[in-house]
């Protein structure tokens, strides 16, 4: 019914698939030694790219600065872009800049046309020079002597 084998067949089958296990094992022992080498890469990159950001990170000068408008301060859920609207913003742009391209005062000067956007869409900033004094408080300037005042009043 079955096959007929030899003791010493079964024996050196037995041998066969215990050398087999043994270099199974050992292939499972180097492969978890090279996953943990790149582990320990992947988390050095991984902190060297926290350090970076670290370096970057300008929280600790909030409290010089002054305080913000909760309405003024950009809210997070707003900066994330689905896929839809990252396409639909960039079909938006694309009009925009066609149309900008194609305007024919950006054809004819293209720098006077970015020029004149800029000096209509910014807000237009109205500062006095300021007038300075010197340490005893009086103001800087250049004081006319009496010789060039009576110069003056002569060639009237």
């Amino acid at each position: 019914m079955g096959k007929t084998t030899s003791r010493g067949d079964a024996a050196a089958r037995a041998e066969r698939k215990f050398e087999k296990k043994l270099d199974f094992y050992a292939k499972v022992r180097q492969t978890v030694a090279s996953l943990s080498t790149n582990k320990a890469i992947a988390k050095k990159k991984v902190r060297s790219r926290q350090k970076k950001l670290k370096a970057y990170d300008l929280s600790t000068l909030t409290e010089f600065l002054p305080d913000l408008k909760a309405s003024q301060q950009p809210k997070p859920a707003e900066f994330k872009l689905k896929s839809k609207t990252r396409k639909n913003l960039v079909l938006k742009e694309d009009n925009q800049l066609q149309a900008v391209i194609n305007h024919p005062a950006f054809q004819s000067d293209p720098l006077g046309a970015i020029h004149q956007h800029l000096q209509s869409t910014q807000p237009t900033v109205d500062e006095k020079p300021k007038i300075r004094e010197n340490k005893n408080g009086n103001r800087k300037g250049k004081k006319k002597s009496k010789a060039s005042a009576g110069l003056q009043s002569m060639e009237i």
